[in-house]
């Protein structure tokens, strides 16, 4: 017991915590520019709430005043101090507890800390939104255009074919950059799938699409965790899925990435579990199916979660030896297998798309594609933070919705790419490369596009980090990658 005791002691600091540390440092620093920046009467706003404003006594309202450190009103900062307290809670289970008890409540450390930092701040803006007005304290496509959305879906109307010139979106944002009030560019799972919820909070007389997004993001949270194997891996995935300060911002105000991210993360769980089953020498058949309907959703909620359809697929047939084998010349050998694995995904996603392809197909090809290219007189403006800037600053456009040809600088970054990472992927066919490569594809892509948006990069790194901290079943034979290094194997 002494020696056990002494052994513990001694112990290195878990590199988890420094990572968990990292992110909260930036994640309120981030959030308390953002809301500092865009919501310019939060602190009056709280004060005359009639839930905020009675939160505290109003002499501790007093007392903090009218100027303070951002976020710049009370409860953001009651809120940062919850955070950070929970921060310090996690770093010392993680020095004098031992095991199972350190992981168990680090475990519960972590919950808190995304409960004050993410969560809370949502229902906080929420709130805010509701005694505003709803063209406030939330973002334009994600959550007020997508309930216009649920709307016209529920008056039987084609939310390709409308336009959103009298929805409180023509309130939001710079005029002159408003051409999304004439095009949906998300797909119809977005909205089929919210509409319940949309009618159970009309019932109650009270809807916000960002409990929608809370609830995926609250569930898709323990999924993840099953991709990753030992406890700090697990928490460091949690964490970085929760916590990076771009995804937990597209949270905070709505922007809907986290909607496309949850099926990928539950197609991705389900995939998992089936292998673990088929490795025990049980079924995993329906666990397969289940994984492959939920990438299927994926695909029918954004066009973004289409460029991981060449990396899933091979996850699906990772258990062909010839693949593994033959390499590229065992792919069109493989192809039945992979059709027939990934007939929920097609199945689902054509079940979603058909209707309005054959309702309006010119509408929705002008919604998601045309739009988003550039095209027509109301196509969306080169933005963002990608290589189309040089398109602007060396002047090779007059202006920011000029046409200019980024087609063809995508296609000749991604394409060899695209080739390169499946030829990797076949002799190495994991979840990690697979969540990598998809990961840096898309940066690529994007970085190369018309626009490359801050929330992109957000989205990016939740698949960075699963190619970086999952579990790889073939770790013995990849030494120095950060993901397998000293991972237990319970």
């Amino acid at each position: 017991m002494a020696a056990s005791l002494s052994k513990e002691s001694g112990r290195r600091p878990g590199w988890d915590v420094f990572l968990v540390a990292l992110l909260v440092f930036a994640l309120l620093q981030v959030v308390g520019l953002a809301e500092q920046a865009a919501l310019p009467h939060r602190l009056q706003d709280v004060l005359r709430h009639p839930i905020l404003g009675s939160l505290l006594p109003q002499a501790g309202y007093a007392a903090m005043g009218e100027v303070g450190p951002r976020p710049g009103e009370p409860i953001g900062l009651l809120l940062n101090a919850l955070t950070l307290g929970a921060l310090i809670a996690y770093a010392l289970f993680d020095l004098a507890l031992t095991e199972p008890r350190r992981t168990r409540w680090k475990a519960w450390a972590l919950a808190a800390i995304i409960a004050t930092a993410v969560v809370l701040p949502t229902v906080k803006l929420i709130l805010l939104r509701e005694g505003s007005g709803p063209a406030s304290y939330t973002h334009d496509g994600g959550v007020i255009q997508t309930e216009a959305t649920i709307q016209y879906l529920l008056a039987g109307k084609n939310p390709y074919t409308e336009d959103y010139v009298d929805t409180p979106m023509a309130e939001w944002g710079f005029s002159e950059y408003r051409t999304a009030l004439y095009h949906y560019p998300y797909l119809p799972w977005t909205f089929i799938f919210s509409a319940p919820f949309y009618l159970l909070g009309q019932a109650v007389g009270f809807y916000d699409q960002r409990i929608v997004y809370l609830l995926l993001f609250a569930t898709m949270l323990p999924a993840a965790a099953k991709l990753a194997e030992g406890a700090a891996f697990r928490l460091a995935l949690v964490a970085v899925l929760a916590l990076n300060p771009i995804m937990a911002l597209d949270v905070i105000f709505g922007q809907n990435d986290v909607f496309v991210l949850a099926w990928i993360v539950f197609a991705l769980a389900a995939w998992r579990t089936a292998l673990q089953r088929r490795s025990a020498g049980q079924d995993g058949g329906r666990w397969l199916a289940l994984s492959a309907l939920c990438f299927g959703l994926a695909c029918a909620s954004k066009p973004t979660a289409w460029f991981l359809a060449p990396f899933y697929g091979l996850l699906l047939v990772q258990d062909n030896a010839h693949l593994r084998q033959a390499g590229w010349r065992g792919l069109w050998p493989a192809l039945p297998m992979i059709l027939k694995r990934a007939a929920p995904a097609l199945g689902a996603f054509l079940l979603l798309l058909l209707p309005y392809v054959l309702w309006d197909a010119a509408s929705l090809y002008d919604d998601v594609w045309r739009w988003s290219s550039g095209q027509g007189p109301t196509g969306y403006q080169i933005w963002g933070w990608g290589a189309s800037n040089f398109v602007l600053g060396l002047g090779l456009v007059s202006n920011r919705f000029a046409p200019w040809p980024f087609w063809i600088v995508q296609t000749l970054a991604a394409t060899p790419l695209l080739l390169w990472f499946m030829a990797r992927q076949i002799g190495r066919n994991t979840l990690t490369l697979a969540c990598w490569h998809y990961g840096l594809f898309l940066f690529v892509f994007f970085y190369t596009s018309r626009f490359l948006n801050e929330n992109y990069l957000g989205y990016i790194l939740a698949f960075l980090a699963i190619g970086a901290l999952a579990f790889d079943a073939h770790s013995a034979d990849a030494a120095g990658s950060p993901g397998n290094v000293g991972a237990p194997t319970s």
